[in-house]
């Protein structure tokens, strides 16, 4: 179950697994989502024209939702109830990804059904209501499981009130095939499709616009490190990460009042399809979050495409990228100075980032779900989800 689909990284990775499992031949999924479109980042996102939503399709996922839009929340219809539970009744075993579908897994006729929820962020306290639906579901007897992405993930769900035992950490991971560093030509080649000079410095911030990412620490860092090297260029690629934001143009506004001349290095992409190749392309994968984070996609997919990851200290980014990035404290002038460290370190790093390659396959973590989802939908596991 999603609550909706459209971009990020959660949904991103929850996809590949799905897509991982149900194209091994050792299970059959299906999705089912709330909404059939949102409005997030400046943006209207349908389900149907989102890449994540079509990956499924190809891979044979059934896919359906509710007729409803994310700014909907009203109660759901006895129609709609009818609708989930016949997704739910086919099913062994449902994972929810996060705990925001969960409103609906707690209302009086969803199937009673071995459920894992999948936890992806470190603040559970800032999610609305979404931790309350949480917590009734384990109170009734109905989670069977939760996956967190991270340890941070899990220590902050356990303080918040959910079980331990019913815990477990699952790294997150990329496809290392399409993940992947690229010999010179072809480098040269993808910063020529971007607009960009081969040899110029690049720091890449793959993100949405939110809050929690900080944007504003990012633009002053850039406006430091723009003014500081002549030749350097800044990428920002995401939902809301273009001028079609006006919030976002009012956060470049302050950040280059004094140096206006210095956006013409500084490119806003929005949402891309392409982000194996901008990593590839780009010296410095930057993350400037404030909170929230748990384990991030964008230093993962960054460094598995050679960018040297520079981040602040939120989640479980430290671990992440501990022996080949940087770890900053969260002001301009660090970040910057940080970003002209790692393109300096770069040539060092790399044989490091290739050596740590296989820790992040997706197909590791993907079996290690697999795992999961067949410990709770065997006999024994009855009992766990039976209490209602």
């Amino acid at each position: 179950m999603y609550e909706a689909f459209f971009a990020g990284g959660a949904r991103a990775l929850h996809t590949s697994v799905i897509r991982e499992l149900h194209t091994s031949g050792s299970h059959r999924h299906s999705v089912l989502g709330l909404y059939r479109e949102v409005h997030r980042e400046s943006m209207r996102q349908r389900m149907s024209a989102d890449s994540r939503y079509q990956a499924l399709r190809e891979a044979g996922v059934r896919v359906g939702a509710l007729r409803r839009s994310a700014v909907d929340a009203s109660p759901f219809t006895e129609a709609e109830m009818a609708v989930a539970a016949r997704h739910a009744a086919r099913a062994d075993v449902v994972l929810s990804l996060k705990e925001q579908p969960l409103r609906l897994v707690n209302q009086f006729g969803f199937p009673d059904r071995p459920l894992v929820v999948c936890l992806h962020r470190s603040d559970p306290e800032h999610q609305g209501g979404a931790l309350a639906d949480l917590r009734s579901a384990v109170d009734a007897g109905r989670v069977a499981a939760v996956v967190c992405c991270a340890e941070s993930t899990r220590a902050a769900y356990q303080a918040a009130g959910i079980p331990g035992r019913l815990l477990t950490v699952i790294p997150n991971g990329v496809d290392l095939a399409r993940y992947r560093p690229v010999p010179a030509r072809q480098r040269r080649r993808l910063r020529g499709a971007l607009g960009l000079p081969a040899a110029a410095p690049l720091v890449v911030f793959a993100a949405r616009y939110d809050g929690m990412k900080n944007v504003p620490l990012f633009l002053a860092a850039a406006r430091d490190f723009l003014g500081r090297n002549d030749g350097a260029h800044v990428l920002m690629c995401g939902a809301g990460m273009s001028l079609a934001n006006t919030a976002l143009c009012v956060d470049l506004e302050i950040a280059f009042e004094d140096r206006p001349d210095l956006l013409r290095r500084l490119h806003t992409l929005g949402v891309r399809e392409d982000m194996p190749a901008v990593y590839a392309a780009a010296d410095v994968v930057a993350l400037t979050s404030s909170t929230g984070e748990a384990a991030p996609l964008c230093l993962i997919e960054g460094m598995m495409c050679g960018a040297v990851p520079v981040t602040t200290d939120v989640g479980d980014s430290a671990s992440i990228v501990a022996g080949h990035g940087l770890v900053v404290e969260p002001t301009p002038a660090a970040v910057s100075a940080a970003w002209d460290e790692a393109i300096a370190r770069r040539p060092q790093w790399t044989p490091t980032l290739l050596r740590a390659r296989p820790r992040f396959s997706h197909t590791r973590m993907a079996a290690a779900y697999a795992s999961v989802i067949e410990q709770v939908s065997a006999p024994a596991a009855v009992g766990v989800r039976r209490r209602r």
